[in-house]
């Protein structure tokens, strides 16, 4: 299904934060857009601060995408369990966020600026 996963240039300068950190910014992050659901913003890990993020056994997986494995926030205010995800070796139709992780937007302030 081509047609089913579209992955466009997110617009702007896309932030993370939690725990009174900023874990990221880029002006190089991906929308992915998958059937009706609320589209998702992908950032790469070069603008990522990623001793921020601790990797756990936690594993889903996407029939469209591949399998997902997902990382804690650790910062000096706590941790935030499973709070981001990335597919390290998705499917040909996401190929392109392979060195791209997505935060949950309930878990941490991501926003657009």
């Amino acid at each position: 299904m081509p047609d089913r996963i579209r992955i466009i240039k997110a617009e702007g300068i896309w932030v993370v934060r939690a725990g009174g950190a900023v874990l990221a910014e880029s002006r190089n992050a991906l929308e992915l857009i998958e059937g009706s659901l609320p589209p998702v913003i992908y950032i790469p890990r070069d603008d990522i601060g990623m001793a921020f993020l601790e990797p756990t056994e936690t594993r889903t997986t996407c029939p469209f995408k591949g399998e997902a494995r997902y990382f804690s926030i650790v910062t000096k205010s706590g941790r935030i369990e499973d709070a981001a995800w990335s597919y390290e070796t998705p499917k040909d139709d996401a190929a392109r966020i392979a060195s791209y992780i997505a935060f949950y937007p309930s878990k941490v302030t991501l926003e657009r600026i």
